[in-house]
């Protein structure tokens, strides 16, 4: 349990660095089309153990969120997003439930719950963390096509850059 811990632990704080160093600073617009947006730091919420209580998930989101707010400066922008994914994790995980069950001590990785598991997992999270935070940032469903836009160009990306890291960090160990 302590090795769950610590590694959630540097999870958190390399996401963050890396969100707030490193992808805020990529900026792919052509021309007039700036749709492509990494958004990486849900894999905090998405790696947690399986047995972490909800409420510790929840205020997990909300501090993690709150940092990327602070250097976006997005006031609870992405903060509310992260707690909504971290509250409607447990649903997700429910409705992708293997068969046999889950084995109750494991974070859900890919090298742990394998591609045809993992692939859905982080692609629900990460969609409704998208279509949560771009909704909110317009703040408004007149520009739909700009939010459903921006949704789907963030998405995929972000799911290449996560499934990258997964399959690196799932050789490495």
């Amino acid at each position: 349990m302590n090795r769950q811990v610590l590694n959630s632990c540097i999870l958190f704080i390399v996401a963050i660095f890396l969100q707030v160093l490193i992808f805020k600073r990529i900026n792919l617009s052509f021309g007039d089309f700036d749709y492509f947006h990494f958004i990486i730091f849900p894999i905090i919420i998405i790696s947690l153990p399986l047995k972490t209580p909800r409420s510790l998930v929840i205020i997990i989101g909300f501090l993690s969120g709150i940092c990327i707010d602070m250097f976006y400066d997005s006031p609870g922008i992405h903060a509310s997003a992260a707690v909504f994914v971290a509250f409607i994790r447990p649903i997700i995980l429910r409705f992708l439930e293997p068969y046999e069950g889950y084995k109750i001590d494991l974070n859900p990785t890919l090298k742990n719950m394998g591609f045809n598991w993992y692939l859905p997992y982080i692609s629900s999270m990460l969609f409704i963390y998208m279509f949560f935070y771009f909704s909110v940032e317009a703040f408004s469903f007149v520009y739909y096509f700009d939010i459903l836009m921006r949704t789907i160009f963030s998405f995929i990306a972000s799911v290449i850059i996560l499934l990258i890291y997964e399959i690196i960090a799932s050789a490495r160990s």
